[in-house]
């Protein structure tokens, strides 16, 4: 089987109703980047950090997946597919995808303060003073700004080795992960689905200016005359 690499950003789950960091009622609305989204954020107020991933994931647990993330799903019968997504949502696992890299980390996940590596099991609230069994303060399994994106060499040696890449509703704006298509091998196919596509068709590039699910479905059918 060829070998399928899906680049996914927060385009694909704006469908599923959560919202995106760069439209205007995004997550930061009303939240400086720097208070809620960095390790110095954290240290001068937990507290309000803490909230701002409750109010994420008690959104993210009211939502479902959507018909991209199930036609992904779909693909693994023809592909072999490996999603890599900055998203740190659950919804391709959920639609039943079963090779999910996440760059960013995963709001249904905690960690120790103490330690980066041992994750654990998240569904509720965080609160200062929630110990992991080590005696450390918990936080949320998320990869904030200033922070080394440890999944990063996995997601690059995924794409180089891809046969055909697949990037969907992200603005290929954000580093690492906007950088990761330049590590596909030279003539690796490209399909890129955003509504307001950041790039433009060339050569091995195909752009489609669509959303998520019907990109997805346009894609597929050039994928598979």
């Amino acid at each position: 089987m060829k070998k399928l690499v899906v680049l996914t950003g927060a385009g694909i789950s704006a469908e599923s109703g959560i919202s995106t960091f760069r439209d205007s009622g995004g997550l930061w609305e009303g939240h400086d980047v720097n208070e809620v989204a960095t390790p110095e954020g954290f240290a001068a107020n937990p507290a309000l950090v803490l909230d701002f991933y409750n109010q994420r994931r008690r959104q993210l647990l009211e939502v479902q997946p959507n018909e991209a993330h199930r036609l992904l799903v779909h693909l693994e019968k023809r592909f072999q597919v490996v999603i890599i997504t900055q998203n740190v949502d659950d919804l391709h696992e959920r639609a039943g995808s079963h090779n999910v890299i996440h760059l960013h980390g995963e709001l249904l996940k905690s960690r120790g303060v103490d330690n980066p590596q041992v994750t654990y099991p998240c569904t509720g609230d965080i609160k200062v003073g929630d110990k992991s069994p080590t005696g450390a303060q918990l936080r949320p399994h998320i990869v904030w700004f200033g922070e080394e994106v440890p999944m990063l060499d996995q997601a690059i040696e995924e794409v180089y080795t891809a046969d055909v890449l697949m990037i969907i509703g992200t603005s290929l704006q954000v580093y690492p992960a906007a950088g990761l298509m330049n590590y596909r091998k030279e003539g690796t196919p490209v399909f890129y689905i955003d509504p307001n596509p950041s790039l433009h068709s060339r050569g091995d590039l195909t752009v489609i200016a669509q959303k998520a699910s019907t990109g997805v479905a346009k894609a597929i059918e050039l994928i598979i005359p």
